[in-house]
């Protein structure tokens, strides 16, 4: 239900600046799952302010380089903190259509979550108005959040 009201806010927005994040919980595997939403010229001119390559004028979803460059800009600006311990994910997916960005990253050797910082610095310091929807999932518990510029991190207690 949550997924639903954001994706309908999602389509509504632009050109509102935001994103749609969603951590998923797989316990059979240890694993979040992390998938990430944005629109692809946003995306490139704050990757090509992290990253200081010209990765938008080549940036495909196949070239190893972008790949590469997209997993350091997602482990910076997405920080994930699991029951006090830092992580960093792998890239395993973009899709480009049109005007979005879908991304897919994983996060290894996550024993059953009890406590998760999300802080994320996407697009914060490019727009003053950005919107970082974030929706956590993890067995029975889900919640979402408005992460803004202002407001960049926030503490999920899993009970």
């Amino acid at each position: 239900m949550i997924k639903t009201l954001f994706l309908s806010v999602w389509f509504i927005v632009h050109p509102v600046h935001v994103t749609l994040t969603s951590i998923d919980y797989i316990p059979e595997r240890d694993s979040l799952k992390v998938f990430i939403k944005m629109y692809f010229d946003d995306f490139l001119i704050d990757v090509s302010l992290h990253s200081d390559s010209s990765t938008g004028e080549v940036f495909s979803a196949a070239n190893p380089q972008s790949r590469i460059v997209t997993e350091n800009y997602l482990n910076n600006k997405l920080i994930l903190m699991v029951n006090k311990r830092l992580i960093r994910g792998k890239l395993s997916d973009i899709e480009i259509v049109d005007n979005e960005i879908k991304l897919n990253i994983g996060y290894s050797q996550i024993n059953q979550p009890e406590v998760i910082v999300v802080k994320n610095l996407i697009m914060t310091k490019l727009y003053a108005d950005q919107a970082n929807l974030v929706i956590v999932k993890i067995n029975k518990f889900e919640e979402g959040i408005k992460l803004t510029s202002d407001n960049t991190e926030k503490t999920f207690s899993i009970n």
